[in-house]
């Protein structure tokens, strides 16, 4: 099997991106990192897989390059030959204004198609970087904010979105699983009501537009789509 380590990749971009040196994170002994990082590691390689996998239906996940998270950073477990990238999302994915943003227990299996593997995946490897190397979420956001403000990371490629359909997701202590569904990723709205041009929270609609956190630097706004079914074929939640 060919296994890249896509922390590489992340130490590329985090660096270029904040305009100052990456921690010196291979410098720190293997047992402090497995201290620092914690909870936040799986165990079993395997099931670490599996789960990034069911993130979309087979058809999708089966072709997709999977990615796992070590110590240093995202390993890339197997090779895809579809151009979608899956894995499991932590908590410092989330909105900066989250209570859950270090949340251990999160577990957001999530398989970005082509466009969003190019340009929103490397925001996911900058943040999970930052995260592993030490750095606080006031420090992920200063520089997130300022390698977007130079435009050090990538621009939002049109028709980018994601697949976020499996049965054994944990997104938060309060929602759990929520429901299927698949997130299209947006240029931020102007205004008040981000969601308009979209349709979003009307009623009928099945479109979703998270307005209650607001501190997310990335150059998008997400719009999410609650499906009828887990991507086991299994019925969702009504």
């Amino acid at each position: 099997m060919n296994r890249v380590y896509v922390a590489v990749a992340a130490t590329l971009i985090v660096g270029a991106a904040v305009g100052r040196p990456v921690p010196g994170w291979s410098s720190v002994p293997s047992s402090q990192r497995l201290t620092q990082a914690g909870r936040y590691l799986m165990a079993d390689r395997q099931a670490e897989i599996a789960l990034a996998r069911s993130a979309a239906p087979a058809a999708i996940s089966l072709h997709a390059t999977i990615l796992v998270l070590t110590v240093h950073g995202y390993d890339t477990a197997e090779k895809g030959s579809n151009g979608f990238t899956c894995l499991v999302e932590r908590s410092w994915e989330s909105p900066f204004d989250d209570s859950g943003f270090w949340n251990w227990r999160m577990r957001g299996p999530v398989c970005y198609n082509p466009s969003a593997s190019r340009s929103v995946l490397p925001y996911t490897l900058a943040r999970t970087h930052m995260a592993l190397s030490g750095d606080t979420a006031a420090q992920m956001l200063d520089a997130l904010r300022s390698a977007i403000a130079d435009r050090r990371l990538p621009e939002l490629e049109a028709g980018s979105m994601a697949y976020m359909m499996s049965k054994d997701q944990y997104l938060n202590d309060a929602a759990k699983a929520w429901y299927p569904h698949v997130m299209l990723y947006a240029p931020k709205a102007n205004g008040a009501d981000a969601g308009a041009s979209w349709g979003a929270d009307r009623h009928g609609s099945p479109v979703l537009y998270d307005s209650s956190h607001q501190v997310v630097p990335e150059p998008w706004a997400i719009f999410y789509v609650p499906v009828a079914h887990w991507s086991d074929g299994s019925a969702g939640p009504k």
